[in-house]
Parts: structure tokens; C-alpha cells; sequence
């Protein structure tokens, strides 16, 4: 078996609607081989991996995997198993998987993942596993563990973060990672949030330098007449001396910028001590701090947006003797607890042998390989910090008023909105000005891991109250994914201009580029999931508009997680054979994804003229609004029936209906890009961007407006039946690239005044034979002069071969071979065409580039481009 290529999908897909990862393979002769007929394959694999034994698989009963290798199954099959199995036993929760044949011996195995780069990693782990048991090799699958641990500890998401991003999810906003670290996007646009770990895009860096400056946090504090430990910065062992002597013993020294409780040496009783510890911190930091030892119980108190949430005390990592064991056993022990790890990514963490752990133990006057005497409880740290091996109890009900108000007013002091408050203090439940508890240290970026998981008391979520502070407002913007093969682009921009109407400052993707509030920030085909990313982490959108290609669904999937608004425009031929598309059934498949990403109460607009479109009905969720050029089309009456929404055309007006209301929107002749009623599919697209704007709740006044004030020229829709008037020659750029495209443009056209009509014909290389043949044939049914030219981008072919094709179309129509001229180049192909044109002529040309024709026309325009109005053209 060979690995050909990976293609990860981080949104929903064609494959599932949860992150995946395609692995395209090889099966290199074995692809009608089952294992069972491999000499030792099956049994090898269930000694490697035993867990597999308990997979049900497709069959769906106990052992089913296992009865699917005795009776006989196949390689591909068996990876996408060993890809699960070894994610699982990682603790990483995935179950969804699918193998199929592409053509022989070349399969792809589909299967979820949650860590990237673990999940690539052990594809090609169980590729190499599945090779050496069929050469009959051992295969030491503890070395591929071991790396796999360290890959996953490098990408996975801590507990604390993990808590903030599950609960913004429950809530329905949207969780986009940025990067590998635990840097997270809540939302879209506008209303969006960055967080990291528990900083987030408010938190004040100056509060955080602040807090990580124990001294001066100190000081602060002190200055609000807060309790803190008495104390102060010491560089020296003579400083420390004349410090101690002033506050005596006991005392703590730690670093002055240190955190996660590393380097803090407690209870220290004595000179000596002392000296043995300041000269641990010496090698590792410059500045230290000595302060008096408060006597009490350690707490952390949470608060976030000004107000405590939760509070816990953290006991330090002790272990009991059993009279049998040394300390250090009964510390891995303790280490085998399978809610430890090694870091932030469990609730617990692992105890480290460290210098600080040594000197705490050798207080006691043991070592390491000291056997605790049975039921000897002995502290091995004198901090709780978690992550150093302590534990935490809940306490949020005990603690007092009086030090809810210290704490908060210590976040304020600081200015922080998420922190966590350190108190030093006999009893939580009494305040600490009267006990003589204090605070030690305030935290930014607190662990929550403590509150959301202790070990013992009420869990508290603390996340829940992060995310109340970031979406105190608005939790989402509007979003329109508009996909079809044809009125795409045209649509996705009416929605967009329909939006700023109604004041939303709109991100808009089409296939002319990126737009922020009309202004284009990058050129382009920018159909796909990346240019979607760019509109929806951008700050200054309010409304996103998202023009959603079959390209960019088949590799990437979608870059949002669910729309407000799914509009599919029509599903007709086109990109047959491209990406594993080869029939109308298929490419009705993948844009029915767009459909399905649609919110409970989101809406699917839908063409109830396309037959197609109507045989992915069942698929799409929300509720329907259907379009028609007819009043009485049956799947729009019955959508109507069961009491969806309909837009139709009856007696030259557009109207809407739901439930009995019908309401008037739009007279067709006052919709500017159907010139009057004449360009019947930009009617279509009209009832598409009014369907996608009821579905928002835009008021009908608006629509109407909207509809009235978009133009059908270069400023508003270019590239989309631009007309340019060059002293008594018309010409039309179009970006029509398929069947369905040039018959719907030739239809308008010929409703136009005109004494010829010429066409400049091209399309894509990466068209069927079939298509490009078609397309000759539509032009030379319709055309009275042709000029055939080819896209500059052949996608495969052969220079020439698209001209030819389209030739041989056109001839099989009986056309006027002496009407016909190849001109590969298409800005050649369209000077010559006014340079030889005739008053009266109308000329369109189905462009690659539009740029370059437009430059063109200017310069043969003596007064200028202009803007054909509706009743020049009739």
C-alpha cells in the first residue's frame, strides 16, 4: 500500500459534516485481496492492535470488525480501522471512517480527526504497519506510540481553553483555530474574539505585564490598601539576610516573574534554608523576592468581568506510605492516575522530580529512595499549583463577602478581566483582614482547569462566564453561502448591494475578488475556503456574502460552520469528469452541502425551475424559499403548500408568498440587470438575492430599492453582461463558460435591437470533448459571425485543441464556414471583431480575463465608456 496524497478538510464536507482528513492510496496489487488470505495478516494485526476486536463496524454488532477479517475484508478498509483505533487510544474521540474504490487498486479512506498532525502522522503509521505484516515483518508499533504522544502533547488543546471553546460551541458560535497554538477564534466578523487560553482580545497587556511583575503587583495592591505578604525584592545573599532579619522567619522566597508555581520556596524556617534555596533560584532567575510566610491554606480565587465566579483551595501532591515502597515509587504511582498528563491537557497533571521537590522532601529529612513508613502522609511540594501536582477543592460557596470584595477589587487594581486572585488564609469563609490571610500573587491567564474539574465539590463553569463577557452583545453576523453553476457571482453581489442598502457594511467573495463595504482588497477567482476565511475573520465585517464554488467545496469544504441563508442557484452541466464529478448526480451532491450547512432557523433558497435542484430537496435543512418564473410551478405551490415561502413572476411583477399574504416586491421592468425584463436569467438571479434577503429579514422596501439601484454595468456586476456602445457597435463582455451559460446569454441578447450578432466564443480546457462541442454547436446555431478564440490558462491542453473543438461544433450546424475566424488570443480576437464590425453589430465575447478587453474598448471609445440605459437598447 502507498499513500498518493492527504487533503484535510477543517469544516464540513462532502464526506461529513465534521473535520476530516482524505487519504488517497494505493492498494498496489492488493485491492482484491482480502487479509484473510494474507499469510498471518489478521492475527498479527489483532496481537498489535487487541482494541480493534471491540470495533462493531459497518455490520454493527459486537466484534464486528473482527468477523469482518475472519470472513474477508480488504486493505483499504482495515487502515481506515487502524487509523480510529490509534486515535482512541490516544483519548482522542473520533468514530467516523469510510474507505472507497476510486478505480482499481486506488482507494481513498476518509476518516475524523481532531488533531491535525496526529491524525497525518498515524495514516502513514498504519500504511507502514499494514506493509510489514503482509512482508510478514514484525512491526514495533511502542516507537510509533511514543512520537505520536509528542506530536499530539506539541498541537493539543489544554483543558482550560478546551472548556472555553466547548462551551462557545454549545452555544452555537463558531470555533475557528488560528495556527497550532491554543490561539482560538470565537465567531465572525464584527462580533468576533480572539482568545488564548484564558487571555482574551481584551485583556490589557499592560495589566498582564502588571501582573507578571510580582513586585509591582504588590505595590499596587498596597497602595489600595489590600493585605499582602510583607516583603520585598532581595539580589543578594546579604539583602537577603538584612530582609529576614527584619520580618523574620518563616519565609518564601520565588522569582519575581515567574508562574505556574515554579521556583516558590515556602516555609522556609531558617538561615540555612534560606541560603540553599536563594541559591537555587539564583541560577535561573535575576530577580527574587522574600516575603513573610503567611500560615494557612491555599486558595485561588477566579474572576472574571469584575466579579469572582468560583474559588478552590489547592492541596499540594503529598503521597502515603505503605512501608514497602520508596518515595519516588509511590510518586509514579500517584503519576499512573489516568487524569494526570504531562502538561495542561488533563485536568491533573504529573509530579516532576525537581530541585524544589528534593529540598520539600529533604525538610522532612527524606530522599528519594526513602521508604515512607505505612500510612506516613508526607507533602512533596509546599505549593498547590496544579500545574505542579496539586489538586483542588471547591470552595465558591464558602467564601465570604467580604473577601469577594477584596478580590474583585484587586482584578480592578490590576485591570484585569479574567485573573486569578492567590490567597493565603486560614479560612476562606472569613475575611482575611481579620484573620491575617493575604494576597499572594494575582494570575493572568489563570488555569480554570481547578474550577471546571475539582477533585472534589461542584464544578464551576468558569468558560461559561468567559463567554458571557466576550458575547454580552451579539454572538454572530448574518451569513449568505450562495452556490449553482450558473447567476452565482451576480447573485452573491445583488444580496451584498440589497445588505448595504439596509445599512450592513458587507464581506463580500466572488469570483472577481474580495470585497470589505465594496472596496476590493484582492483580485481574483476567490471562491473558496481561504478567500471565505479572509471576510470572515476580518473585523469590519458585519454581513458576510459568500459566492461557494464547486472547486473549493470538493478540496477544502466550507470555511464557515453553519449560514444563515444557503441559495443554489441552479445545478446544470458543468465541470463533468473534473475531481471525481462525472454526472449531474454527482455535482447535485456536492452542492447540496451548501444546503445542508444552514442554521436550525436558517433558510435555503431554491430554484423550483431546475429539476435538478429539486432532487436534493430531502437533503436541505431549514425552511425552503422557492423561486420561479412561474405563479403556478408545482414544487413551488407545494413548498407554498406546506407552508414555506415562494417568490414568483406573474404579469410582469415579482411577488412573495407565504401562508395566503402575497406582497408585491418589484416591477421586472424596474429591475435594472434584466434591461426591462429582457435577460430572463438575471430575473432569476433578482428572485435568488430577494429569496436570500427575506430569509434575513430585510425589509421588503429594501429589496425593492435594492433591486431598483443595481446596475448591470462594470461598477456594480462586471464581467456580467456589461454592454460598451462604441459609435453604433455594441459590445458585450461575459463571463459565460459553460452550456447552459452562453444559451442563457444569447436568449437575452436576441431581444435586443441589432442587425448582427457576433460572437467571440471560448471555454475552459478543462471541459468534456462533449461540452466544448456543444458549445460550437449553441454558437453556430445563433451566431451570424464567430470568432473562435482560447483561454490563455489551457488546463491541460494542447494549444489549439479547444478551438478546434468548438469548430467542429459549429460545422455541424451547416454554418458559414467563411463566417468563421480563429483567433486564439481573445483581446486579438476582439479587436479584430469592431475593426471589422458593421453598424448595428452586437457583439458578445465569453471572456477568460476581463481587464485587458476593457482597456481595449477605452481606448477605441472617443467619448468615454457609458452606461447603456434599457430603452437605448430596444
Amino acid at each position: 500500500m502507498r499513500i498518493d496524497d492527504f487533503r484535510v478538510f477543517e469544516g464540513r464536507n462532502i464526506f461529513a459534516h465534521r473535520k476530516c482528513i482524505k487519504m488517497s492510496v494505493d492498494l498496489e496489487g492488493y485491492s482484491e485481496i482480502p487479509t484473510k488470505d494474507i499469510n498471518g495478516f489478521n492475527e498479527k494485526l489483532l496481537t498489535i492492535m487487541p482494541d480493534l476486536r471491540q470495533h462493531r463496524c459497518g455490520i454493527n454488532e459486537e466484534h464486528g470488525f473482527e468477523k469482518r477479517l475472519r470472513e474477508g475484508t480488504y486493505l483499504a478498509h482495515v487502515c481506515e480501522h487502524i487509523i480510529l483505533a490509534m486515535q482512541n487510544d490516544l483519548g482522542i474521540d473520533v468514530s467516523y471512517g469510510k474507505a472507497r474504490e476510486i478505480k482499481e487498486d486506488k482507494y481513498y479512506i476518509v476518516y475524523e480527526y481532531l488533531y491535525k498532525n496526529t491524525a497525518l502522522e498515524i495514516g502513514k503509521i498504519a500504511v507502514n504497519m499494514i506493509n510489514s505484516l503482509i512482508k510478514g515483518i514484525n512491526y514495533k508499533l511502542e516507537e510509533d506510540v511514543t512520537k505520536l504522544k509528542d506530536i499530539l502533547k506539541a498541537e493539543q488543546v489544554g483543558p482550560s481553553t478546551l472548556s472555553i471553546i466547548s462551551e462557545a460551541k454549545r452555544r452555537g458560535i463558531p470555533v475557528t483555530r488560528i495556527g497550532n497554538n491554543s490561539v482560538f477564534q470565537l465567531g465572525y466578523g464584527k462580533y468576533s474574539k480572539i482568545i488564548e487560553a484564558t487571555i482574551s482580545c481584551n485583556t490589557s497587556a499592560a495589566a498582564v505585564d502588571i501582573a507578571c511583575n510580582k513586585m509591582l503587583t504588590k505595590e499596587m495592591l498596597r497602595n489600595q490598601c489590600l493585605p499582602v505578604a510583607e516583603g520585598g525584592e532581595v539580589k543578594s545573599l546579604e539583602e537577603l539576610s538584612d530582609l529576614t532579619a527584619e520580618i523574620g522567619y518563616p519565609i518564601v522566597l520565588k522569582p519575581c516573574f515567574g508562574n505556574q508555581g515554579k521556583g516558590v520556596f515556602v516555609n522556609i524556617k531558617n538561615k540555612t534554608e534560606a541560603v540553599k534555596a536563594y541559591k537555587i533560584l539564583a541560577q535561573k532567575f535575576d530577580s527574587i523576592i522574600l516575603e513573610k510566610c503567611i500560615t494557612g491554606k491555599d486558595f485561588r480565587v477566579c474572576v472574571v468581568n469584575g466579579k469572582v465566579v468560583a474559588a478552590a483551595e489547592r492541596i499540594p501532591p503529598y503521597v502515603v506510605g505503605d512501608g514497602i515502597k520508596s518515595i519516588i515509587q509511590l510518586i509514579e504511582d500517584v503519576n499512573r492516575d489516568s487524569m494526570r498528563g504531562e502538561g495542561h491537557e488533563k485536568p491533573l497533571t504529573k509530579i516532576k522530580i525537581d530541585d524544589e521537590l528534593k529540598a520539600c522532601i529533604l525538610k522532612s529529612d527524606y530522599k528519594l529512595d526513602s521508604i515512607l513508613p505505612k500510612n506516613k502522609k508526607l507533602l512533596i511540594r509546599e505549593n498547590g499549583n496544579l500545574s505542579t501536582g496539586g489538586t483542588a477543592v471547591d470552595c465558591t460557596d464558602l467564601i465570604c463577602k467580604e473577601n469577594i470584595n477584596i478580590c474583585e477589587r484587586a482584578a480592578d487594581t490590576i485591570g484585569l478581566d479574567i485573573c486569578g486572585i492567590d490567597i493565603c488564609c486560614k479560612d476562606i469563609s472569613e475575611s482575611i483582614l481579620k484573620t491575617g490571610g493575604a494576597i499572594i500573587e494575582i494570575n493572568a491567564a489563570p488555569g480554570i482547569r481547578m474550577h471546571q474539574y475539582p477533585c472534589v465539590g461542584k464544578k464551576r463553569n468558569v468558560a461559561r462566564a468567559i463567554i458571557n463577557m466576550l458575547f454580552y452583545r451579539s454572538r454572530s453576523i448574518p451569513i449568505v453561502s450562495v452556490t449553482g453553476t450558473n447567476g452565482k457571482t451576480t447573485t452573491t453581489r445583488l444580496i451584498a448591494h440589497i445588505l448595504g442598502k439596509s445599512g450592513y457594511k458587507v464581506g463580500m467573495t466572488v469570483t472577481g475578488g474580495i470585497y470589505i463595504d465594496n472596496k476590493c482588497i484582492c483580485k481574483g477567482d476567490t471562491t473558496g475556503y481561504y478567500s471565505a476565511k479572509t471576510i470572515l475573520s476580518n473585523k469590519n465585517v458585519d454581513a458576510a456574502v459568500l459566492e461557494t464554488a464547486r472547486g473549493g467545496i470538493i478540496k477544502k469544504g466550507l470555511a464557515y460552520d453553519l449560514a444563515d441563508v444557503a441559495v443554489i442557484t441552479n445545478i446544470t452541466e458543468d465541470h463533468l469528469g473534473i475531481d471525481g464529478i462525472n454526472t449531474m448526480e454527482d455535482l447535485a451532491y456536492v452542492k447540496a452541502l451548501v444546503g445542508e450547512a444552514v442554521k436550525k432557523n436558517g433558510y435555503v433558497v431554491l430554484n423550483a425551475d431546475d429539476l435538478v435542484s429539486s432532487t436534493i430537496i430531502n437533503r436541505l435543512k431549514g425552511s425552503i424559499i422557492m423561486f420561479s418564473k412561474y405563479k403556478n410551478n408545482t414544487i413551488l405551490r407545494d413548498n407554498i403548500d406546506r407552508g414555506g415561502y415562494g417568490i414568483y413572476i406573474d404579469d410582469q411583477i415579482m411577488y412573495f408568498e407565504r401562508q395566503g399574504v402575497v406582497v408585491p416586491i418589484v416591477k421586472m421592468q424596474d429591475i435594472r440587470i434584466s434591461l426591462e425584463g429582457k435577460l430572463i436569467y438575471n430575473i432569476e438571479n433578482a428572485m435568488a438575492a430577494c429569496g436570500a434577503a427575506i430569509g434575513l429579514n430585510i425589509a421588503y422596501s429594501v429589496i425593492k430599492d435594492g433591486l431598483k439601484s443595481f446596475y448591470g454595468d462594470a461598477s456594480f456586476n462586471p464581467g456580467r453582461f456589461n454592454i460598451y456602445n462604441l459609435n453604433g457597435i455594441n459590445v458585450v463582455l461575459d463571463y459565460g463558460h459553460n452550456i447552459e451559460g452562453y444559451k442563457a446569454v444569447i436568449k437575452g441578447a436576441k431581444k435586443l435591437n441589432y442587425k448582427r450578432l457576433v460572437g467571440i466564443i471560448g471555454i475552459p480546457g478543462d471541459r468534456t470533448d462533449t461540452s466544448v462541442e456543444k458549445i460550437g454547436r449553441i454558437a453556430g446555431r445563433n451566431f451570424d459571425y464567430i470568432y473562435v478564440k482560447e483561454d490563455k490558462d489551457r488546463r491541460g491542453r494542447k494549444p489549439g485543441e479547444i478551438a478546434s473543438i468548438l469548430r467542429r461544433g459549429i460545422m455541424k450546424t451547416d454554418f458559414d464556414l467563411k463566417k468563421i475566424e480563429t483567433i486564439l488570443d481573445e483581446k486579438a480576437a476582439l479587436e479584430r471583431a469592431i475593426d471589422a464590425g458593421k453598424q448595428g453589430d452586437l457583439i458578445i465575447i465569453f471572456f477568460e480575463k476581463m481587464n485587458p478587453l476593457v482597456e481595449l474598448i477605452s481606448e477605441k471609445l472617443k467619448d468615454g465608456n457609458k452606461r447603456i440605459g434599457n430603452i437605448a437598447m430596444v
